[in-house]
């Protein structure tokens, strides 16, 4: 016990000292709990997307990827772009993704290029890159906006014409586009990418042949237009028609569905029992299935509890941004799953088997590079639509060293980062980033000692984990190094 004890304590020491540090941050602040908690859900959905992007290179061995800072870039400059052109509303946004898309995609292809050629040393290649690529954009905005590309707009660029200002107000363009979208909205579009699903994978299976279960179709279908038919319900239609869902309804809904799976699972096994058929393995277990009803029903009690009622009344979430942030988490998983994620996994684990296991090594670092400058340029998007305003010159620069403390403080490391881990980690990065300035300002009758603390942070976590990352590193011994190495070079030559 007391070896497990010191074990869980060495691995988790940065959470449960960043842990320690809200809570008292938080008492120190005296600030109403009400506007914590409002401020970090709205930090949440503003962070959390751009931080998820970071686990697939971590799970690639390419480590932490300051190259991020890329994606922001490429999702500013279209930002600019479409902002330039008029484009307002969800389609200005959407097309703002389009628009970022190929230049992220292009990027990121080129750094992985790059990181191919240093490997073992991307961290700090991509921290060095993102300063060289920083002088290139600032040359885009600065000289060839407005000085070799003739721009027109006193709004947007400086009065003489050559270059952009340093602040744009998306204000008129693409403010809360993504987080403004009626919950009613979603579900339509829901149900009928639901039906184009359905008949999609029906039309592919009949062109191949393939044997179609009809009856599970048919359920799929009608299960879709029973919940599409609920919309027309007068209460259930003004309930769907805000964009926002409150916490407490958000948390209501959370155990109602926890308790309707549950049942589902349930009635499902006792009639398989009943035909006399086996049940998949792991697919129902009784005790675990009562445990998680408790549970809900324990956190369902709770939200009568005057002082967390009154939270829980306050926060209103973003329905569509949190659904994307959802769905970045649902493709990390899903990837991981896929024989593309079982190479990433190889490589990261060693490079000289997945050489050996017949994996393009160069390749699969690539696409991981890709996917994460991607998905963090969309990232980007989130934020700047949530905040409404870009910082031409500034928005970008410390995306990559907040993201990756965030990161860092959920408990990840160089090696292995989880979806779990990144969002604890944007919990307890962001409770302290909203509280330390109150802190001070409390103890020591100045709010710039909390500024200082939070830059402290943001860096000294980044270097704490990396110094725990040499020390937990194994050793070997030269010679051992060396005949592995040689045993690797002629696994490469049999394979």
């Amino acid at each position: 016990m007391n070896k497990k004890a010191k074990d869980f304590l060495i691995h988790n020491m940065v959470v449960i000292l960043f842990l320690v540090l809200c809570v008292l941050a938080t008492f120190f602040s005296r600030q109403p709990l009400t506007f914590v908690v409002s401020e970090l859900f709205t930090r949440i959905a503003r962070n959390s997307f751009i931080v998820l992007s970071l686990i697939i290179p971590v799970i690639a061995g390419m480590g932490l990827n300051f190259g991020i800072v890329i994606g922001a870039m490429a999702a500013q400059l279209a930002i600019f772009l479409t902002t330039y052109w008029g484009f307002t509303g969800i389609s200005g946004f959407l097309f703002t993704v389009v628009l970022a898309t190929p230049f992220a995609v292009f990027f990121g292809f080129l750094v992985g290029k790059l990181f191919n050629y240093m490997k073992g040393n991307e961290m700090i290649g991509g921290l060095v890159l993102g300063y060289f690529a920083d002088g290139i954009y600032q040359l885009i905005f600065l000289f060839i906006f407005g000085g070799v590309i003739k721009m027109n707009n006193p709004t947007l660029m400086i009065p003489t014409g050559i270059g952009v200002k340093n602040t744009i107000d998306l204000k008129d363009t693409v403010k809360y586009a993504l987080d403004t979208i009626p919950m009613l909205t979603i579900v339509e579009v829901g149900f009928y990418l639901v039906l184009i699903g359905l008949a999609g994978s029906t039309v592919f299976k009949l062109v191949k042949k393939q044997t179609v279960d009809w009856k599970t179709v048919a359920a799929k279908a009608v299960a879709a237009v029973a919940i599409y038919a609920l919309t027309f319900i007068g209460p259930v239609e003004r309930f769907l028609a805000a964009d926002r869902l409150l916490l407490l309804s958000a948390v209501e809904l959370w155990c109602l569905v926890t308790v309707l799976w549950q049942l589902y699972g349930f009635v499902r096994w006792k009639i398989q029992a009943g035909k006399g058929e086996e049940a998949v393995p792991g697919s129902f277990k009784p005790v675990k299935a009562a445990v998680n009803v408790v549970l809900a029903a324990v956190v369902y009690g709770l939200t009568y509890v005057p002082f967390l009622y009154n939270v829980l009344i306050v926060v209103r979430l973003p329905v569509m941004t949190y659904l994307c942030i959802g769905g970045l988490c649902c493709f990390n998983n899903i990837l991981m799953k896929t024989r593309l994620g079982q190479d990433m996994r190889t490589v990261g684990q060693s490079r000289t088997v997945a050489n050996a296991a017949g994996i393009n090594v160069d390749r699969t670092r690539i696409i991981a590079m890709i996917f994460s400058t991607v998905l963090a340029s969309w990232g980007q998007l989130i934020f700047l639509q949530n905040v409404g305003t870009i910082s031409t010159y500034g928005a970008h620069t410390q995306v990559g060293q907040f993201a990756i403390a965030a990161l860092l403080v959920g408990g990840a490391s160089v090696q292995k980062a989880t979806n779990k881990q990144a969002l604890l980690g944007i919990v307890l990065f962001h409770t302290l980033f909203i509280v330390s300035p109150l802190a001070g300002k409390e103890l020591f009758g100045d709010p710039v000692i909390g500024e200082y603390f939070r830059v402290f942070v943001s860096y000294g976590v980044i270097a704490l984990a990396l110094a725990m990352h040499a020390w937990k590193k194994p050793e070997k011994p030269k010679a051992d190094n060396k005949s592995n190495e040689d045993s690797g070079r002629d696994q490469v030559k049999m394979a």
